[in-house]
């Protein structure tokens, strides 16, 4: 996927961040859940196996989005965390994931006795 933002917003009230991509598509990811997927190696690890179920999220919010270039944004967010690297190909796919991901993840809480927050 090589799919480029021709739009990034931060909306703080809703606690969401909206891109809108060349491919036409667009969009709209919560803080909570661009937080508990995490690019960085404190959330993901070093393989898939060493992934950390992140709970007590949501509330969070994108304090800051900073550009890294022209192929990414780093997200301050309100509990600390500015770790990661979000790509234009990560947050594309975490767009298309989205429902899924999220699924896995709140059955993943429920699993290991944990909550949102």
């Amino acid at each position: 996927m090589n799919a480029r933002p021709t739009a990034i917003t931060l909306h703080r009230v809703s606690r969401l961040l909206e891109v809108a991509f060349d491919d036409g598509q667009t969009f709209r990811l919560p803080a909570e859940y661009l937080r508990v997927e995490s690019p960085s190696a404190e959330v993901q690890g070093h393989s898939p196996d060493q992934k950390v179920l992140v709970a007590g999220k949501r509330g969070v919010a994108i304090e800051a989005v900073e550009p890294v270039g022209h192929y990414a944004v780093l997200l301050r967010f309100s509990d600390g965390h500015a770790t990661g690297l979000y790509t234009w190909d990560y947050l594309h796919r975490l767009g298309r994931e989205q429902a899924e991901r999220w699924a896995a993840y709140e059955q993943a809480l429920a699993a290991a006795g944990l909550e949102r927050g």
